[in-house]
């Protein structure tokens, strides 16, 4: 019989990008976690910081770096005690990624993360939903060509409909967002009837207020809770 163990590894989460995200990745992570008691759960140090600017728009050039206020937070959550580190914001590791070598503990990508985990249920490949910043960098196209998962990407006319949803969701307007989400996928499903894999961490928050049906969606905050609770905890036999 298999237990999982919790392995004392501090985790340290960089949110706030944005606070729904951020709220809901840690839900998760204690929905998830394999703990019957306060002192099984794993020790997360947090910081919040939701004046870091903008990543979509950095990446289209149109607003200051983020980089420099990521890599102190990080450091931060490092020099705090932590030993691993989670980002719930896919657009951040654009940024994240030009620095990664240099953090002095593993950080979980969420990337990877997703895009591993939609491999798992969608052979025929899945449609990326994501910020335009995200879709332009081509990190998801190029982490899925690696592990050999076909992506399809919205249009323009579409991907303006995603960005809204995110837009809907970090203004707190969430049957809002869940009728735009509704909209947009049921309009990618009759062009290809694959998955939908939310590759920006307020997708998901519009695809659960969307009533669409879950099994037809990878969340990327659940694809990085997953592979976090992998981080902090061991399997053992009894």
């Amino acid at each position: 019989m298999t237990k999982y163990v919790k392995n004392g590894k501090k985790l340290g989460v960089l949110g706030g990008l944005g606070p729904a995200a951020s709220a809901e990745f840690l839900r998760q992570l204690a929905a998830k976690c394999p703990a019957n008691i306060d002192q099984e759960h794993p020790v997360v140090y947090m910081i919040a910081d939701c004046e870091i600017p903008d990543r979509g728009t950095a990446i289209c050039g149109l607003g200051p770096s983020p980089l420099p206020q990521l890599k102190e937070d990080l450091m931060k959550l490092c020099d705090m005690g932590a030993d691993v580190l989670a980002v719930p914001c896919n657009t951040a590791h654009y940024f994240i990624d030009q620095f990664k070598d240099e953090l002095p503990v593993p950080l979980v990508h969420i990337i990877e993360a997703t895009v591993l985990a939609t491999k798992a249920i969608a052979p025929n490949g899945a449609w990326m939903l994501s910020t335009k910043g995200t879709r332009a960098c081509g990190l998801y196209q190029a982490c899925a060509d690696k592990h050999g998962l076909k992506l399809f990407i919205p249009n323009e006319e579409q991907s303006d409909k995603s960005q809204q949803v995110i837009n809907f969701v970090k203004a707190n307007k969430f049957v809002e967002a869940g009728a735009m989400m509704r909209e947009l996928v049921e309009e990618l499903w009759r062009e290809h009837d694959v998955p939908v894999m939310t590759a920006c961490t307020e997708l998901p928050l519009g695809y659960d207020a969307s009533g669409l049906p879950q099994e037809r969606s990878v969340s990327s905050i659940g694809a990085l809770v997953d592979a976090t609770v992998k981080q902090l905890y061991d399997e053992v036999e009894e």
